[in-house]
């Protein structure tokens, strides 16, 4: 059986600390379907989310982030 991957970033427009970036990847990585979600500390406005698109959307990952109040577009790879 084979899985598919699929990757996009997602541009954070708030300067966000440390902490919350921390409590986002960790949502964001409890969500159904999503393989990871992490960002390296010299770009702190993107968040690199690796997900199984047969169990959710790349707009559900935006719609998360957005309702926990932070604004952020979608930049597919």
């Amino acid at each position: 059986m084979t899985t598919n991957m699929a990757d996009v970033v997602l541009h954070i427009d708030e300067t966000l600390p440390p902490e919350q970036l921390e409590t986002l990847e960790e949502h964001l990585h409890k969500m159904g379907g999503v393989v990871s979600a992490s960002n390296r500390d010299d770009k702190p406005h993107l968040i690199l989310v690796t997900y199984d698109p047969g169990k959710v959307q790349s707009h559900d990952l935006l719609v998360k982030v957005e309702s926990e109040g932070i604004h952020a577009q979608l930049i597919g790879l």
